[in-house]
């Protein structure tokens, strides 16, 4: 395993890190969840991404269950706070102080620990005043329940604003959670330059676009049964907009490339994700153990640079680098 420096910051991360985001507790049985977790700490991966909201909590407990008896201070983890919870009531959701504070407790017992190393806004929230968002982020640094605060889809302006306010509160804000693959490249152009001048590490998550990017989906042919497009829980809304033929004709062109590169497609879209210098760790799921030795083992693999004008060819205009929809994903009202 790869590990990098998180941001410029002195915590190091695996290059590839395990997340839960659709899995744990709802497309993946709890037990398959904790031997999926089980391979991915026997491949070297250290770093481990959930949320609050995934499986509305449940995704938390259940890690926090298979990472129990591991030695703490070998284990970076990660979760966030801002999507609604619990009953979702009125101050269930937000960065408000309320729900920071009472949000970082809960994430606590869930994950079975005493602090997290990294505790992400998962979005932006309009409807609560930065400065109460971030004097809430220097208090969670200041009890010792996190070590060090990052955020999640923010634009250039609100990385600058937010990375202002930490200096000034004198906490480490020191990661952005974006979207990013070969597919999905929005934060090229703005975010990542404006994070790579504020000491801000990437942690991307869906490096293979929900498995499209995998070539398990084939022109004119139905999703393969148990795959991320037949998820009626949640994860199919997410792959659909991707399931035309045309982007399914360009990602098919990216196999033989792989193959030169003695990688799979799985491999090849962590990898390529991975030559960014501005990402840190990229976040791969699985929902068998097998997929995730293979995702790991992508890191450290150096892609030629021919590969890389290669791939850019053969996805041509599917790919969107719109640096306009950065951000889009932030509600511009709270969720209740």
């Amino acid at each position: 395993m790869e590990f990098r420096h998180l941001g410029a910051s002195g915590l190091k991360v695996s290059a590839v890190s395990y997340g839960n985001w659709l899995t744990h507790g709802s497309q993946v049985e709890a037990e398959q969840a904790k031997v999926c977790v089980r391979a991915a700490l026997d491949a070297g991966i250290t770093t481990f991404d959930t949320a609050d909201t995934y499986a509305n909590t449940v995704a938390e407990s259940i890690l926090g269950e298979a990472l129990a008896g591991e030695r703490r201070e070998s284990l970076e983890i990660l979760t966030k706070v801002y999507f609604p919870t619990g009953p979702k009531g009125p101050n269930d959701t937000g960065l408000s102080r309320k729900h920071i504070s009472e949000s970082i407790n809960a994430s606590l017992r869930r994950l079975g620990t005493d602090h997290v190393d990294l505790y992400q806004a998962h979005r932006y929230d309009h409807a609560a005043p930065l400065e109460e968002t971030m004097e809430a982020f220097a208090d969670v640094v200041r009890q010792g329940k996190a070590l060090y605060i990052g955020v999640s889809e923010w634009t250039p302006a609100q990385l600058r604003a937010g990375h202002a306010l930490a200096r000034e509160l004198k906490f480490p804000l020191v990661s952005n959670q974006p979207q990013y693959n070969m597919l999905w490249r929005i934060i090229e152009d703005e975010v990542v330059p404006t994070s790579v001048e504020l000491g801000i590490g990437q942690i991307v998550f869906s490096p293979i676009a929900q498995g499209v990017l995998t070539g398990k989906y084939k022109v004119g042919q139905p999703p393969p049964a148990g795959s991320r497009a037949t998820d009626t829980s949640g994860g199919a809304e997410f792959v659909q907009r991707l399931l035309n033929d045309d982007t399914l004709t360009r990602v098919a062109a990216l196999e033989p490339i792989a193959a030169e590169e003695g990688l799979t497609m799985a491999q090849l879209a962590v990898a390529w994700v991975l030559s960014n210098d501005g990402v840190s760790s990229a976040i791969t799921g699985a929902s068998r153990p097998e997929q995730v030795a293979a995702n790991a083992a992508a890191a450290g693999h150096r892609l030629a640079p021919e590969t890389l004008v290669a791939i850019d060819e053969a996805l041509g205009d599917a790919v969107q680098r719109d640096g306009a929809l950065v951000g889009k994903a932030s509600p511009k009202e709270r969720l209740a």
